[in-house]
């Protein structure tokens, strides 16, 4: 079996390397990095020529781009080339309503589409301890496990396609406001005299401890925002977040108001940071 990965960024390039390291497959890579395609081919992987080139090849062909508009452009380009049985699984963050689209066109291919979108970071991107939600056909999913378990290690099936996309929404929709929560907590913390240890401490000892602070707490008090997921891209989630509540009409304040702040953030130039930056827009 040969498996193919289009999407080399911040968290592809490590999941992919998993996919190389421990699989035992035959893998094939692309991207438009060449930086990034040629690390992997030093692992063991083999490059191609295009994301066509993917889908004439291999027999699992796994994407993760940044937007919706990147996913339908790959797409188009497998739906040219695809014959019977291949199994593709998108692990992009993108509008479920996009995902479940591609899916019946995929099928129409006779072949099978997954949503498989991760949470956490890029060390465990790295570590191969991400989550994973998967949306999609349960044959599929079976089908899928051994190699989404080369990168995560919570995987779970959440039912029909586009699913795994929203659980990943919701996710973030709530990693979001807590984020929020926090900047908002350690402002008014410091601009009352507090200190900013004492504060972190402090709320390790009630209900207020998560992981999300116990995760970025040193980020924060030294306003290092290295990233490990973007400002943008999870501005760009917040939005779908945002979107999705708005086509089942549900009013979501809470959501409404992080997506001012991460407004604000792209509009100040953080995008390309860490998504902690935002404490800068509290503050």
């Amino acid at each position: 079996m040969k498996v193919g990965f289009v999407g080399l960024g911040i968290m592809g390039e490590s999941m992919c390397e998993n996919i190389v390291k421990k699989s035992g497959k035959e893998v094939w890579v692309f991207d438009i990095s060449t930086k990034a395609v040629e690390k992997l081919v030093k692992l063991g992987a083999k490059a191609a020529s295009s994301n066509k080139e993917i889908a004439e090849k291999c027999d699992v062909i796994i994407s993760m781009v940044p937007k919706s508009e990147h996913v339908k452009a790959v797409y188009s380009e497998f739906l040219k080339v695809l014959t019977p049985g291949k199994l593709l699984i998108d692990m992009s963050t993108i509008d479920p309503s996009t995902s479940r689209e591609l899916s019946k066109q995929v099928k129409e291919k006779q072949c099978l589409m997954i949503d498989a979108p991760v949470v956490k970071s890029k060390p465990a991107a790295i570590a191969g301890e991400l989550g994973i939600y998967v949306g999609g056909d349960k044959e599929a999913f079976e089908r899928s496990k051994g190699i989404l378990s080369c990168m995560g290690k919570n995987i779970i099936y959440m039912g029909e396609n586009g699913t795994g996309l929203v659980m990943k929404i919701c996710h973030n929709m709530l990693v979001s406001q807590i984020q929020n929560g926090v900047n908002e907590t350690v402002t008014l913390a410091g601009k009352s005299g507090l200190n900013f240890d004492d504060v972190i401490t402090a709320i390790s000892y009630g209900g207020g401890q998560n992981f999300y602070l116990d995760g970025k707490k040193d980020a924060i008090k030294n306003h290092d925002f290295a990233t490990a997921f973007s400002v943008e891209n999870m501005n760009k989630d917040i939005n779908i977040a945002v979107s999705l509540a708005q086509e089942l009409k549900i009013d979501l304040p809470g959501a409404k108001n992080v997506q001012k702040v991460y407004s604000k953030a792209m509009e100040a130039g953080y995008g390309k940071e860490d998504f902690s930056a935002t404490i800068k827009v509290v503050e």
